[in-house]
Formats: C-alpha cells, structure tokens, sequence
C-alpha cells in the first residue's frame, strides 16, 4: 500500500480515519524506521516546505518530536509559543495563525487547551493542520505511536484486550486509543475512579470497569495514563496514596498479569503513582519505543500531509 493512496489534507483526529488509512501511516512509518536503521538519517522530502510549530500548552516529547522529525524530512521550521507572544497583546488565535501562514508556512503542528482548536484553525488557514492535542479532546499522533508500538510487539490488533488505565475523563490520550483501537479490533476496557471514568463509554462499544484486579489477568496491554492534576479543578479521588493502592501498577499486580504484557504510558509518568519504577522500566514495558516509535509516526504524518512521497 502505497502512501499516493492518500488524499487527507489534515491530520485532526482518529475518530474519522479507517483502517486503510491508519495502517498507510503505520506502512510508511515501518519503511522509515527500517530505512533509519540501516543508515539513512536525513529524507528529501519536505526540502523547501517550512513546517510550523504552533504549542499553546507545554510539551516535552511531542513538541521535540515533530521538530525533529520536521528536520530529518529536511523541513524549515518555525516554532511559535503562546506565551511571550502577540496573543498577550490581544491577537487572536485565528490572526495569530494567519499571520504565520503569511510568512510562508505550508503545514501548521497546533496544541492548543480548547477542544477543537485545530479543526477552527484548519476551517481558516490553506494550510495543512496536524493536531498535537486540543483539550480533552483528542491527540491523535500519540493514538497512533501508541497502536504502532503494539503491532509491532504482537503483530496484529484484532482480538487484543487493550486497559486503558486512569484518568480518562481528562486524557486526549484515551481518546485517540479508543477510536484507533476499535477501529483496528481491539477490545477496549477503560478502567479507573468512578470520577474518571465514566459509564457513558459503554454507548461506544468500550467495557468500563472501576477495578483493576479484576481485569488484570486477561489483558494483552495496559496503558496506563497520567492523572492529569494541571486540567483537575476538583480533589476526584481521596489521595495519590490511595489511587496508586487501587490503579498503580506495581510489581504484585504484574504477578497476575499475563506473561507477555506490555506496559505502555504516553509519557510524562507519574513514578509511585501510575506505575512504579520497577515496571516502567522493566521486561515488559515498550515506554521508550512509544518515544522512538513517535519520531517515526510524525515523519509520516507530515509526509503525508504534505502530498509528496518518501
């Protein structure tokens, strides 16, 4: 399956992707990763396009990520933040955006905390717009590092029993899983407080379970997601000691796991909270490949995007 089957402009979301158009992302990202691997470092593709990085909220691995993957294609870039910035001064996000496309850029990586940023912005620029995370609502290049990373350790997602562990009320993260997973035939169990996790999942073909324990023995992945205090506005669970006794994965609880586990976390971790250091870095957990796996994930999408080929 060649990348010219491709005929999407953005990347907003997985919501609306089929399964032929993600495994064209998870093809392209394979032959990028094998062709890394043997040597290969910098890519042709992007020469003369200049690619614009557009964060409103922090970000560590994402923000890394695409600019260095915006560099390996041999893309310009441009990174913009909105703090120190004209948006202080009262321009709007639309006019912030514009002007920026004005100075010649041709495809726009936007974070931004309201859901649905990047499909306002991608309905008023000519740019392409890929979304790197807006609100609770979804991020869909991290969705699809985290189903690369599990094709690759199993091979295939149809008939896999996928947790996603904690605060999915909160997590962009969850989403995206939930809709890529689904579409490429997982079973999806969200598990977690009863304030984090909502019983209304079940309307969209996801289990919702309130206990770990009893889950545990029967899933092929945990991925387990980061209690999201900067977007909590009230205390939804009694303590940090109290949600690790029930949710964090510790080295008893991979005693009644399955022997082929794996362990993902989109990152940053919670140490002694989501998962303790033991696991997060131990036999089981594919963490650090989620990083790898994202270079190669983003090079493809912008690839993509961009209407050229490898």
């Amino acid at each position: 399956m060649s990348e010219n089957t491709w005929n999407q402009k953005h990347l907003l979301g997985l919501e609306h992707l089929d399964r032929e158009q993600i495994w064209i992302i998870f093809s392209l990202a394979k032959q990028i990763k094998q062709r890394m691997a043997e040597g290969e470092k910098k890519f042709d593709v992007l020469d003369e396009i200049c690619v614009g990085n557009l964060f409103f909220e922090a970000s560590t691995r994402t923000r890394t990520s695409f600019n260095l993957a915006a560099k390996r294609l041999r893309a310009d870039t441009v990174d913009f933040s909105g703090s120190g910035s004209s948006l202080v001064k009262g321009e709007t996000f639309i006019d912030t955006a514009r002007n920026i496309e004005a100075m010649g850029v041709e495809i726009v990586v936007v974070r931004h905390a309201t859901p649905g940023a990047s499909h306002l912005l991608a309905e008023n620029i000519g740019a392409s717009v890929i979304n790197a995370g807006d609100g609770a609502h979804e991020h869909p290049t991290q969705g699809l590092l985290d189903l690369f990373t599990i094709w690759e350790h199993k091979d295939s997602l149809e008939g896999l029993t996928v947790a996603l562990v904690g605060d999915i009320a909160h997590s962009r993260v969850a989403r995206s899983n939930i809709w890529g997973l689904r579409t490429l035939g997982a079973h999806v169990v969200i598990c977690g407080p009863t304030t984090l996790v909502s019983r209304r999942w079940q309307d969209f073909g996801v289990e919702v379970c309130h206990d770990l324990d009893a889950i545990l023995p029967r899933c092929d992945v945990l991925n387990l997601l980061r209690i999201q205090f900067e977007r909590q506005r009230t205390g939804l669970f009694p303590s940090i000691h109290e949600y690790a006794h029930l949710f964090g994965v510790n080295r008893e609880r991979m005693e009644c796991a399955k022997d082929n586990v794996l362990i993902l976390a989109p990152g940053p971790i919670n140490r002694g909270v989501e998962v303790t250091p033991d696991v997060a870095d131990g036999s089981h957990s594919v963490i650090l490949d989620q990083v790898t796996n994202g270079l190669a994930i983003r090079m493809a999408v912008l690839t993509l995007v961009s209407g050229r080929c490898l």
